[in-house]
């Protein structure tokens, strides 16, 4: 399948500057993302990409600048708020309920689509059964497309580190989003569970025309998947656009070297 076009820009970022004390985490950080596009944001550790990613979702709020979200400028929100208005994201360190299934792991992705009628929840009757068979039909369509069906009853504390990342994926996809943040998601994988998460992140991009933000550490992956590229360094941004301009931009050499750093 071909990857799709790019739309319009979804997500604009306008000098954004973020600081926790006297602490300059983010210094005037500007770019934009467009729709169905895989945008990777890189760096040394320390860079503030995490910070940035907490930004876009609404958990952090910077002191200057603006996040503008499909026309409209982001405000402070929870994640549950994020992700029902279309945004939503995995994190570095895996945030699954450990003692829960892969199904019903996936299944709390699907909260912010449900409408909730505490008696009808209660005696578990009429709307309230129907819409709880359409959502784990849908939680189902997720697991078969992430290639789980195996491990859909057991409990995700049992399952090795690459596939409970493939379950926090699979939450984050429950919840339908426009825009999936992604931080680090193969990181301490090994080569085979990261060339699935690969798989899995492009077929994401390609089948759902879902735009993308991610972390990642591994440039050869970068590289591969990516359709733009923003550098940071320091909480300042080296560089910004295709992959092959990035990868041949002086500034970028020289902070993965190490050489600006002296």
């Amino acid at each position: 399948m071909a990857r799709p076009e790019a739309g319009d820009v979804i997500l604009k970022v306008e000098n954004i500057s973020l600081s926790f004390g006297g602490v300059k985490a983010l210094s005037d950080i500007s770019f934009e993302a467009r729709e169905h596009q895989l945008t990777a944001i890189i760096g040394p550790n320390g860079a503030g990409k995490s910070s940035m990613l907490n930004c876009i979702q609404g958990f952090y709020h910077p002191q200057e600048g603006t996040i503008t979200y499909r026309g409209i400028v982001r405000k402070p929100e929870k994640s549950h708020e994020a992700a029902r208005n279309g945004i939503a994201r995995t994190f570095q360190n895996i945030a699954l309920f450990k003692g829960m299934s892969t199904l019903d792991n996936i299944m709390t992705g699907r909260n912010t689509k449900m409408k909730s009628n505490v008696f009808l929840d209660a005696l578990y009757l009429g709307p309230s059964l129907k819409q709880e068979l359409e959502h784990r039909e849908k939680a189902e369509q997720i697991i078969e497309f992430l290639e789980i069906n195996s491990i859909r009853k057991t409990p995700v504390g049992r399952l090795p580190y690459g596939l409970q990342k493939r379950v926090e994926l699979g939450r984050a996809l429950a919840a339908e989003p426009d825009v999936l943040l992604l931080d680090e998601p193969m990181a301490g994988m090994n080569i085979e569970e990261k060339e699935d998460m690969c798989r899995f992140v492009l077929d994401v991009n390609e089948e759902f025309g879902t735009t993308i933000v991610l972390i990642e550490h591994d440039m050869g992956v970068v590289m591969d998947i990516s359709d733009h590229v923003v550098v940071l360094d320091y909480g300042k941004k080296l560089a910004d656009g295709a992959p092959d301009e990035v990868r041949n931009n002086q500034d970028v050499i020289d902070a993965y070297l190490g050489v600006a750093h002296d």
